[in-house]
């Protein structure tokens, strides 16, 4: 499947949650987006959603499990950040009231590989900023928070990552953006966050070495203000002129009971994973 199969002349559920979510926990938004891959995988209508927290960090695993982790939330949270720690791969990111966050959930198909997924939100990408300063590029960015092969970037700066959660014959493909703000900021703020979780110790795992100014927000990009509600009016009229039908929706009563459980799961994850970071540097 290409672009155009996946958009034109299909049905996709339209869930916006980029003002309500600033009221909600973020750990929701990853309860949301399993639900809709579990209905989905049973032959639901696809789902394209938006959302948007207030100020959160959102570690990795391996993030948690730095030798002084502890401290490094501490900071986080003497910054006025909450913290919490996700039930899938990846390093840590910044969230807040700048940061438009996309999922598009679809049914998994066997031809539809793990690349295609990330070429599929990089199309998308590249149709929504067709009119930057530079075209939109897909690679690693040395240098920046949550570096992946699929970091977008314009003229070297990235302002984007893709990743991609796959659950019970669903797949969501995930796009993470900058839109106002200072990119170097928040890349200093995890800069921060890892030098009081390291300390120069050994890990066990791999940590990014953060340069700042490799970041950027799309505003900073364009030199002009591209603000959430920007990307939606781009987000929307861009799909539709794809073919897509576009339908305002919300969680079934089905759906509202995996939520639930998603929700319930996800928490006591987090809750796990951030009491084994406190609780192993107290015991030190």
């Amino acid at each position: 499947m290409n672009r155009k199969d996946m958009l034109n002349g299909q049905t996709w559920r339209w869930v916006d949650h980029s003002s309500s979510g600033l009221h909600f926990h973020p750990l929701q938004s990853f309860a949301f987006d399993d639900t809709f891959c579990v209905s989905t995988g049973r032959g639901a209508s696809p789902v394209m959603r938006a959302w948007v927290h207030s100020p959160t960090i959102v570690l990795g695993i391996q993030d948690s499990r730095l030798p002084y982790a502890a401290e490094g939330v501490r900071f986080l949270e003497n910054q006025g950040y909450q913290v919490i720690v996700r039930n899938s791969g990846g390093l840590a990111v910044v969230l807040d009231e700048d940061i438009f966050n996309l999922s598009f959930i679809f049914q998994e198909d066997k031809k539809f590989s793990i690349h295609s997924g990330y070429d599929f939100m990089w199309e998308i990408a590249r149709l929504l900023f067709a009119d930057a300063p530079g075209p939109v590029e897909a690679f690693e960015v040395k240098g920046s928070y949550c570096p992946g092969d699929y970091d977008l970037s314009i003229n070297g700066k990235k302002f984007a990552g893709i990743s991609q959660r796959r659950i019970r014959g669903g797949v969501a493909v995930q796009l993470y953006m900058a839109a106002r703000g200072s990119g170097s900021e928040r890349a200093s703020l995890l800069k921060d966050f890892y030098e009081h979780a390291v300390q120069e110790e050994p890990t066990k795992f791999w940590w990014p070495r953060i340069t700042p100014q490799t970041m950027a927000s799309l505003s900073e990009i364009y030199g002009k203000t591209i603000a959430v509600n920007h990307i939606l009016y781009r987000l929307l009229t861009t799909v539709k002129a794809e073919g897509a039908d576009i339908q305002p929706s919300e969680l079934s009563p089905d759906e509202l009971e995996h939520f639930d459980i998603f929700f319930q799961r996800v928490t006591e994850r987090n809750d796990k994973a951030l009491f084994r970071t406190m609780e192993e540097q107290n015991q030190e």
